[in-house]
């Protein structure tokens, strides 16, 4: 299936599921969907908590699920599913580049490095950082590397590193959203590994403007830069996609430690016992959003807690004695959002794709060759969907 026509046949299925990954447990007690398949609703809820976390896990196991109440999601896995790409030997030379580098980073470094193929074109390196990657690729492709980055001292810290590995490679400070930002010559090969939303979508649109021969982009933070609802670059689409829809794309994470998880239900449970009380105090039974919780917060008691967010929020603090009932109510909200939130997880890489699939087909649009894998493994990065582009 060639990748316009998998983006018009996921395109399809996402708008006629819309209702289903757009609604949002945590802020709605009961979601719309939920009166229109009371069955799922039941059969999720019911959930013991390991299939829970198993299915929360596993978006193909969720559509599978899900699918027993609503087929059309039945097709979700096969079309939102990327092949691995076809890896290159990588040479690791003297371990000059990966200098300062946290393990898992250069991790993806070496496997994005292993998995792109350079035709000895100049490199541009955007959105670089202290250009790591940009490092790498000067000594394994002995071609000259510019990074690009908005951070002066990013690129001056970089621009130290580049020097002491002995690399062709400079620095330059620029706002890659701004057309006169970053220049980008033709007939260059631009990298991006993890440029968020609008610094990848940049790139994308002024790929053949420019010149670009190539490109290799792996996308993150799809929602960054979003201001309404996304703005389709290959044309029009069925699919209405919000800044908090597109988020849904990059809440997957790596297996959390044991005690990580403890503290995230915890966060989740207190804060939607807020919420209850909140509710219950306004007489307004409506979601009503509030700023990031400090996650020391949650280290002390519940009613410290809500002492501290009523304080914040400019409320009167809930009684001592209604602390144990809004303490009760929120991790048996916290329970059901869980379970509920299941059908979202069977929407997350789907989305994803759709969203990377959107970025892919402008490329074919503009003349490039395209192709869509997978670089390394979701146990690295669950963002780990790369676009390799090159002028036919």
């Amino acid at each position: 299936m060639n990748l316009a026509v998998r983006q018009q046949a996921l395109d399809r299925v996402l708008s006629e599921c819309h209702q289903l990954w757009h609604a949002q447990p945590f802020r709605e007690i009961r979601p719309d969907w939920c009166r229109r398949w009371p069955s799922l609703t039941y059969d999720l809820l019911a959930l013991d908590d390991g299939e829970q976390a198993r299915l929360a896990d596993d978006g193909k196991a969720a559509a599978a699920f899900i699918a027993r109440h609503v087929p059309e999601v039945a097709v979700l896995p096969e079309l939102a599913d990327v092949a691995a790409g076809r890896k290159s030997s990588f040479e690791d030379h003297d371990r000059f580049w990966d200098r300062d580098i946290p393990g898992r980073k250069r991790a993806q470094i070496a496997a994005f490095v292993a998995e792109v193929h350079g035709a000895g074109l100049p490199v541009v390196d955007w959105c670089g950082g202290k250009g790591h990657l940009g490092r790498l690729l000067a000594r394994q492709w002995k071609v000259r590397v510019s990074t690009l980055d908005i951070d002066p001292a990013l690129c001056a810290v970089g621009q130290d590193l580049a020097a002491r590995a002995g690399v062709a490679q400079d620095f330059v400070v620029a706002d890659v959203t701004l057309t006169t930002g970053a220049r980008l010559d033709r007939g260059r090969h631009a990298v991006a590994l993890h440029a968020c939303g609008h610094l990848h979508r940049a790139l994308v649109m002024r790929a053949a403007p420019s010149g670009l021969a190539a490109l290799d982009v792996v996308p993150c933070c799809y929602h960054r830069g979003i201001e309404g609802n996304y703005r389709a670059l290959s044309g029009p689409l069925l699919t209405v996609v919000s800044g908090d829809d597109a988020r849904l794309a990059v809440t997957e994470a790596v297996t959390a430690a044991p005690r990580r998880v403890c503290q995230r239900d915890r966060e989740m449970a207190w804060k939607l016992g807020f919420d209850a009380w909140r509710r219950r105090q306004s007489g307004d039974d409506g979601y009503r959003s509030f700023r990031p919780v400090p996650t020391a917060w949650s280290r002390g008691s519940f009613g410290e807690f809500m002492q501290l967010m009523a304080q914040r929020e400019k409320l009167v603090a809930p009684a001592a004695s209604d602390m144990d009932e809004f303490e009760r109510r929120g991790w048996q909200r916290q329970r059901e959002v869980m379970r509920l939130s299941i059908v979202r997880h069977a929407f997350r890489r789907p989305l994803e794709v759709w969203l990377a699939l959107d970025l892919a087909v402008r490329l074919e649009n503009d003349g490039y060759a395209v192709r869509l894998c997978r670089f390394c493994e979701r146990r690295l990065t669950p963002r780990n969907l790369l676009i390799s582009a090159r002028l036919d």
